[in-house]
């Protein structure tokens, strides 16, 4: 039996795009579940709108004519159907990209992902308060985390298997990194043991909301400091949402992808990936914390941008964010 059928690009592009929407959709819960969970008293509204920024999103926060307040932040992420970066737009981005993959997708792939799709265009107002926000979140992140163990089992192993690979660990990276820079862009430093004892219960839920809490406490020092947890999210190579192991798991789909099936589009990526490594790999943390870990995230984040621009350009149709910028420096005036 043949195994070297090419993959159209349309199917690699839905494929990279499908698994992002879906992982985006997961690491917003975890976002609003953390924010809500340690928002800081008197200093509320700057909590959350910390999430609008750190992802990007104040021009269309803006556009929206918005309050910088806890709600208008929760409904801009769990309830607008306009928003990009909102879970019901990431399911409908998601199911539309399924659409285009039936001849690919399993029937189990196809059909959770329409059952959650419904679920989630249901979200209503009540569900964005208190404890029913909680179960809210963990509602969405057992969906993505139902699609990523029905697609383990039931996806066949191509190269289309790659692509989805590749989508899901570069927005797990990215995301990560957000989760990270929301919580330390919202510290105040350290003064006695309370306060101590009280930032080591908010690293603790960074650690939930990653689900890296039981991993970290098995190798972590006792008494750790919030520099071990930057450690174990960005550098430690053997846990799933640590950016370093992302980024060793990229470079080996992209590997796969030259070695198995010739692609040698992958020239670009897999110099991207190099760059990405010796930057997370060649300087300790003590110093990424000293010359700006807000500054050191955003600078992994368009690496990733950029990554995923080299993929893109490489074996989509259509790069669709390089082609904004190519049409918008076409401009008069551009």
């Amino acid at each position: 039996m043949t195994r070297d059928t090419p993959l159209l690009a349309r199917y690699a592009e839905g494929l990279f795009w499908m698994a992002r929407y879906l992982e985006r959709a997961e690491n917003i819960a975890r976002l609003v579940d953390v924010t809500q969970s340690f928002e800081s008293p008197g200093r509320e509204a700057e909590s959350w709108f910390a999430l609008v920024r750190i992802n990007a999103d104040e021009e269309d926060f803006a556009r929206l004519g918005l309050a910088h307040d806890a709600e208008s932040v929760k409904r801009f992420y769990l309830a607008d159907h306009t928003v990009p970066t909102s879970v019901p737009a990431c399911l409908e981005a998601a199911r539309t990209n399924a659409r285009t993959l039936r001849p690919l997708i399993s029937t189990e792939m196809w059909q959770q992902i329409n059952v959650f799709h419904r679920d989630m265009m249901a979200i209503g107002d009540a569900e964005l308060h208190g404890d029913r926000l909680s179960r809210l979140c963990a509602r969405i992140k057992q969906g993505v985390q139902t699609h990523t163990g029905i697609t383990e089992g039931t996806f066949f192993r191509d190269q289309g298997w790659f692509f989805y690979q590749l989508g899901r660990l570069i927005e797990r990276a990215d995301q990560t990194t957000r989760l990270l820079d929301i919580r330390y862009h919202l510290l105040v430093p350290a003064a006695g043991e309370e306060r101590r004892v009280a930032e080591l219960t908010q690293w603790g839920g960074v650690l939930r909301a990653a689900a890296g809490y039981h991993a970290f406490r098995r190798i972590a020092r006792p008494g750790f400091t919030a520099r071990d947890v930057v450690a174990f999210l960005l550098a430690d190579g053997a846990f799933p949402r640590s950016v370093a192991l992302c980024v060793e798991q990229i470079e080996w789909c992209l590997t796969q992808l030259r070695s198995r099936y010739g692609l040698r589009g992958t020239v670009g990526a897999l110099e991207r990936v190099e760059e990405l490594r010796a930057g997370l790999t060649g300087r300790r943390v003590d110093d990424i914390v000293a010359g700006g870990l807000h500054q050191f995230l955003d600078g992994v984040q368009r690496d990733l941008i950029q990554l995923a621009a080299e993929i893109g350009t490489a074996f989509f149709r259509d790069w669709r964010p390089l082609a904004a910028e190519a049409e918008a420096a076409a401009e008069p005036g551009g």
